[in-house]
C-alpha cells in the first residue's frame, strides 16, 4: 500500500458545482479507479485560497492522476474542464505533495 496525495485548483465561484459533480461521479469512473489499485481517496476544499488537497492510497503504483492514457479519464477530466485549472489536455493541473510525516 502506498498513499499518494496532491493539490489541484478550483476555479473561484464553483465550489458547490464542484461537489455536486463530485456527489454523482459516474459509477465508470469510479470502477476504474477501483480496478487500478486506488481506494481511501478524499478530496478537501481550502476556502480561502480555492486549493483542493486530494489524498488517496494505492495497491497499485499508479495514482489517479496517472490514468489519463483511459477515454473515461480522459472525459471526466473534459466535463471538469470548466470549473478547474487544467493543462492543456484538460487534465487538471496536479501538485504532488511529499509525504513528510504520517503516523498509525
Amino acid at each position: 500500500m502506498k498513499r499518494n496525495a496532491f493539490i489541484m485548483f478550483l476555479k473561484s465561484g464553483f465550489e458547490s458545482e464542484y461537489e455536486k459533480r463530485h456527489a454523482e461521479i459516474w459509477p465508470e469512473l469510479q470502477k476504474l479507479l477501483s480496478e487500478n489499485g486506488v481506494y481511501d481517496y478524499s478530496i478537501y476544499w481550502d476556502k480561502k485560497t480555492n486549493m483542493l488537497f486530494a489524498c488517496q492510497k494505492l495497491k497499485e503504483s499508479k495514482s489517479s492522476q496517472e490514468l489519463g492514457e483511459n477515454p473515461i479519464v480522459q472525459k471526466w477530466w473534459d466535463y471538469m474542464a470548466d470549473i478547474m485549472e487544467v493543462n492543456a489536455d484538460n487534465s487538471p493541473v496536479s501538485i504532488p505533495l511529499k509525504e513528510v510525516f504520517h503516523m498509525d
